[in-house]
Order: structure tokens, then C-alpha cells, then sequence
């Protein structure tokens, strides 16, 4: 069994972990058969929702036969909890090939950016191009509004229009399936100006922290600050994350500014070493965060301390940027840090997610007798905890804007870079590092994003939000708006 804390709107999660020991239910001796059907699949989702589910209460019983795949299944069985603002289609069904290769690797494919929506103005924007993929490659970068999309340039559909006739699914069909070779061109328009590019899905590798901006030392009125953009937690971040965290140590740098404001969350492994590498005065006592599990399960409950990492800064100031996109293995380090820093933390951006919980991953493959009958790729990664500070606080299922002891009201501008000062998250989180006064996030505002109007001069606010796959990736679900 794998932990997991990943999340994000719009029915996506996920995640994996390092294992932990748990005593598994005893399977039967194989008894080969012809297939796997979709019912024994059934069957064994509910068997692993009775045992391990957090919110037991919550269920209902539902027919089986009614559904004709397991996603949809499982979400019936976690429409209780959803309905309480508890499990937002955080549990669900994947694949065990394909979620090993992105966790391991960074390893998907598709055109290697962000997307992100506003409905309202039915306008189309990318947040985020990623190295070595195609859409990078072919010359769109952040802030680039994709204005039409078609197989080719004869036969294109305005943003507007597909957002007019079929709404954000239709943005979906446009894109076309998430394979190899796949093209689309797209009509986009850019600091360069208006023009159509042609661009093809390829599998590639992303980076947790861009080797363009994702490590960078400001300077604010003569002193350093550390900028770390962490993109996902996966395993290759670990590494990423230590050189980062060396530089600054050698430059004597004790203030920082994490950015987590598209990362959906992760692996807990690599949210532990995160926050060790902020935790240069915590002890290995020091609990960074508990998971607990349902009462029946408690023997199952884990402390995960701060560990000892050789590249440890103590920072005085830390400020984290988040936006709703921010959730889960991100919120868990925000939340695990509040003990040690309280007033000396922030949260700059916006309110985040709201993932508290976290999943276990089940194999269908680890029950011999379902394996004997050819079921071999069924990944369930069910909530089965809920996670908590050093000072037992947890549960914000609404977000983290409501719970910090400081917070700060920023927009995340499309028109410059990550990471540059011009970026108005970036400036009100030096704000915050230099003690300047700032305007609190409230609970229930609406995230705004800087963009700029058509003729790229006038700058304009727009409440965007990420664009949805119909069936999310392992990396779509950690990577909000990934395409």
C-alpha cells in the first residue's frame, strides 16, 4: 500500500509514495479463470472501500449493474462524501503502468502545457509551457491565448464558439485524444503577435523544477531571496530541490519564497524532504505531519518527522504561493510548517484547494486470485486519511486562506515570467518578506489572474480557472490544466 496527497477540481486527484507496512487482507489460492470481468473489478473496488474507505458513513449501497466502467462506479460510491465537501473525486481508479512511469520519471505525453479557462469571456490562456515537449518547442509560451483550434487550418473553431456550443468538454474534444501524433493547430496570439502554429502530442518527461526558472535568488533592497518553483512533487524533484536549497545555503540566504501555485500535490516522501529543507531548526523529533486513519484502522496511523538533510536552511520568513490549482501534498507542507513559524509565514496568492486527506493505492494485481484471472492493471487509490499538524490542525476542506495567520491578496500575472518580480505574487511575497502591509485573501474570493487585452498593452483581470481532461492522467491530475 502506497500514500498519496494529490488533488485538484474538476474530478481529478492523485498521487503515490513511499509504502508503508499495513497487514493485508489474506487472499485466496489463484484459481485461473477465463477473464476479468468487470464486476469482479466491482467487487473488488467495494471490498477495499468497506475496509480502508475514511468516510465510511457517507455510503450507500448502489447497484453494480447500473454502471458500465469502474470511474463511474466509484464515484457513486463517493457521491455521499462528496456531497459533503469531503472526497471531490479524490478516490478513483488509474493505472498502475502508467501512474509508476509518471511518479518515477515525470513520463506523459500530450502537447506539454497548461491551460486555463475563463467561461465567462470564453477566452482560452496558457499558464505554463514545459521543457523538451512540444508545445515549447513549437513557440508557445506562458501568456499565449489560444483563439481557434483545428485538425488543420482549414478547419478550425474559434475558443468562443466551442465554449458557447459545448463548454469546457468541448475544449476538450478539440484538443483531440491524449496519444502520440495527435495534431492540432492552434490560432494564438502573443507578445510576437497573431499566428498559427501546428504542434503534435509526443511523450516526454517533466521537469518538478524548470531548469528556466524554477531556482532563482532575487535581490530586494540589497539582500537575497531564495525562489523555488516546484512544479509536482515526484521523485525527480528530490534532487532538484537539494541543489536548490545548497545554493541558497551557501549564499547565506534566510529568506525564501516557495512557489506551489499550480502544483496539485503528490508524493508525501518528497513533501517530507521539501519541508526538512525548510526545517534547518527543527529537531528529529519534530513532527512535520500525522496521517490518521479511520478509528478501526488506527494501528495504521504514521508521525512523519522533519529529517535530517545536509543542504537545511532555517529561514526567518517563508512565503508560499498558492492559488486554487495549490492543493493537497502543497497544503500539506504550508499546514506543516504553521507550528514552527506561525506570524512569520504567509500564504500569497490566493485561498488554495482544500485537500486535508490523502489516499492509499490498492492493486488489484496484489489479490493472486484476481490476478489469475487477468486483472493486472487496476490502481484504486482511495481516501483512507486524513492529515494533520504538529498541533493536531487539520480539516480545511475550504482551503487554506482561512486558516493562516497571514495571507496576502496577489494576482497571478500571465504577462511575465515565473519567477520575476514583475509578477504581482512575486512582489506581494517580497512584500511580505520586507514586513510591508498587504490586503488579506478572503475564504471565499474569486482567484484573479493578470492577463492583458488583445492589443497587449492594457492590463485586465480575469477569473480563470484550470481546463479539465474528461479522464484525467496521473500527471493531469498532480499538474492542473496539463495538456
Amino acid at each position: 500500500m502506497a500514500l498519496a496527497l494529490s488533488a485538484c477540481g474538476g474530478g481529478s486527484s492523485g498521487g503515490s509514495s513511499s509504502p508503508i507496512t499495513v497487514t493485508p487482507t489474506p487472499t485466496p489460492t489463484p484459481t485461473p479463470t477465463a477473464g476479468c470481468s468487470l464486476r469482479t473489478r466491482q467487487d473488488w473496488v467495494l471490498a477495499q472501500f468497506n475496509e480502508w474507505y475514511l468516510f465510511p458513513d457517507t455510503m450507500s449501497y448502489v447497484p453494480p449493474s447500473a454502471f458500465s466502467n469502474l470511474s463511474d462506479y466509484v464515484d457513486a460510491l463517493t457521491a455521499g462524501a462528496r456531497a459533503q465537501g469531503k472526497d471531490r473525486y479524490f478516490s478513483y481508479v488509474t493505472s498502475i503502468a502508467q501512474e509508476n512511469a509518471y511518479y518515477a520519471s515525470g513520463s506523459t505525453g500530450g502537447f506539454g502545457m497548461r491551460l486555463y479557462v475563463d467561461d465567462a469571456a470564453r477566452r482560452l490562456w496558457v499558464s505554463e509551457a514545459f521543457e523538451n515537449a512540444p508545445a515549447l518547442n513549437a513557440g508557445i509560451d506562458r501568456g499565449a491565448e489560444i483563439l481557434s483550434i483545428g485538425p488543420s487550418s482549414a478547419n478550425m473553431r474559434t475558443v468562443s464558439a466551442i465554449l458557447a456550443g459545448e463548454g469546457q468538454y468541448g475544449l476538450y474534444l478539440a484538443l483531440g485524444a491524449d496519444t502520440p501524433n495527435v495534431t492540432r493547430v492552434l490560432q494564438i496570439r502573443d507578445g510576437a503577435g497573431t499566428r498559427n502554429v501546428t504542434v503534435t502530442k509526443a511523450d516526454f518527461n517533466i521537469d518538478a523544477v524548470s531548469p528556466r526558472y524554477g531556482v532563482k535568488v532575487l535581490t530586494d533592497s540589497g539582500r537575497k531571496v531564495g525562489y523555488v518553483n516546484l512544479r509536482t512533487f515526484i521523485s525527480p524533484a528530490v534532487p532538484a530541490l537539494r541543489t536548490a536549497f545548497a545554493g541558497f545555503k551557501a549564499q547565506g540566504i534566510d529568506e525564501v519564497i516557495i512557489d506551489l501555485r499550480y502544483n496539485g500535490g503528490g508524493a508525501i516522501s518528497v513533501a517530507q524532504v521539501l519541508a526538512s529543507l525548510l526545517g534547518g531548526a527543527r529537531h528529529s523529533s519534530d513532527i512535520f505531519a500525522t496521517l490518521k486513519f479511520r478509528p478501526e484502522k488506527s494501528v495504521e496511523n504514521t508521525p512523519y518527522y522533519f529529517q535530517s538533510e545536509a543542504d537545511a536552511i532555517a529561514p526567518r520568513r517563508i512565503a508560499f504561493l498558492g492559488t486554487r490549482s495549490t492543493a493537497s501534498a502543497s497544503e500539506l507542507v504550508i499546514n506543516g510548517m504553521r507550528p514552527y513559524l506561525r506570524t512569520d509565514i504567509a500564504l500569497i496568492g490566493d485561498n488554495t484547494y482544500g485537500k486535508p486527506v490523502g489516499q492509499i493505492a490498492l492493486d488489484i494485481t496484489s489479490n493472486a486470485s484476481l490476478a489469475a484471472q487477468g486483472c493486472s492493471d487496476d490502481r484504486l487509490r482511495l481516501i483512507a486519511f486524513a492529515t494533520v499538524n504538529a498541533d493536531g490542525d487539520g480539516g480545511y476542506y475550504t482551503g487554506l486562506g482561512t486558516v493562516m495567520e497571514q495571507t496576502c491578496r496577489a494576482r497571478d500575472d500571465l504577462q511575465y515570467p515565473l519567477g520575476d518580480i514583475g509578477d504581482d505574487m512575486v512582489a506581494r511575497a517580497v512584500d511580505f518578506l520586507d514586513r510591508r502591509t498587504c490586503t488579506p485573501i478572503s475564504g471565499s474570493g474569486v482567484g484573479q489572474f493578470g492577463i492583458v487585452s488583445a492589443d497587449r498593452s492594457v492590463p485586465i483581470e480575469s477569473a480563470l480557472e484550470p481546463l479539465a481532461a474528461d479522464k484525467p492522467s496521473a500527471a493531469q491530475r498532480d499538474l492542473p490544466g496539463l495538456f
